[in-house]
């Protein structure tokens, strides 16, 4: 599965976090150590907010590890918020369009999971989006129509809501397919102002995620990008990170499964 770090504080140098530590998201790349495979060479993407409220949006097909234009760039772009990406597809042509983090209007969205008999359902859950968004679709990934659920479900108002109800639309068209619902769901994603993430999974063993407060702000990443210290802090299956370069908070995040699939 794939890798990520994210980013909320004072502008720092994307190189802070993405190419220089030791165990970079590009050392990620091809040597991931908590990750069911080493290797996230299916591409990779960065989204970062700058003086607009839409975020800058960069992505390619190559290995992160073989783009120079990723070092330069993340050595001359500075941001307070920012998110990055390296796939490992579980799904999906390995295409810039099913690159992430995916972007609409302020919000962007990067992810760690899969939708699992995610083919079964694709085409029943594309369509109960709406025209308007379904016309901002733009690659063939569980993630990206994750995303899609997640805006038509409310995101602007309601984050962790959101969620919650695109959790429960999968999970009743997978029972409407008569497949066992399987999803897991590490994401990062924010609307410019704040961070958010959710950690996941149907069946309890959700992809890992971790947070840091440091000198300059927080970071919330798939696994630790230095090994110094004890300040990494796991954090807990079924959760629902918010952050804003002031304060963090860890709630619960505990979809009923089996309502939801009622309701659907």
């Amino acid at each position: 599965m794939c890798r990520w770090a994210a980013y909320i504080g004072e502008e720092v140098f994307l190189e802070d976090i993405v190419t220089a530590p030791c165990h970079s998201l590009i050392a990620q790349s091809h040597c991931a150590q908590e990750a069911k495979s080493p290797t996230n060479g299916d591409g990779f993407g960065l989204a970062w907010y700058g003086e607009r409220p839409e975020p800058g949006l960069y992505r390619d097909i190559l290995p992160a590890w073989s783009d120079p234009n990723l070092k330069s760039l993340c050595r001359q772009i500075k941001s307070g918020l920012f998110l990055a990406h390296v796939r490992a597809s579980t799904g999906g042509a390995t295409s810039r369009a099913n690159c992430h983090p995916f972007i609409s209007g302020r919000w962007s969205f990067m992810h760690n999971g899969q939708i699992s008999g995610f083919e079964k359902i694709r085409r029943r859950l594309e369509a109960s989006i709406n025209d308007d968004l379904y016309e901002q679709r733009q690659g063939t990934t569980d993630s990206e129509l994750f995303f899609m659920l997640m805006l038509e479900e409310g995101l602007d108002a309601d984050p962790q809501g959101a969620v919650t109800r695109a959790t429960g639309r999968v999970v009743a068209a997978a029972h409407g397919a008569g497949i066992d619902p399987q999803l897991k769901l590490t994401a990062a994603f924010s609307d410019g102002t704040s961070l958010f993430a959710v950690r996941f999974a149907t069946d309890g063993h959700a992809p890992t995620l971790y947070t840091r407060d440091g000198e300059t702000g927080r970071c919330i990443v798939s696994e630790p990008f230095d090994r110094e210290g004890q300040s990494w802090q796991a954090v807990p299956p079924s959760s629902f990170v918010a952050m804003t370069p002031d304060e963090m908070t860890v709630r619960p995040f505990q979809p009923a499964l089996a309502q939801l699939a009622l309701a659907g």
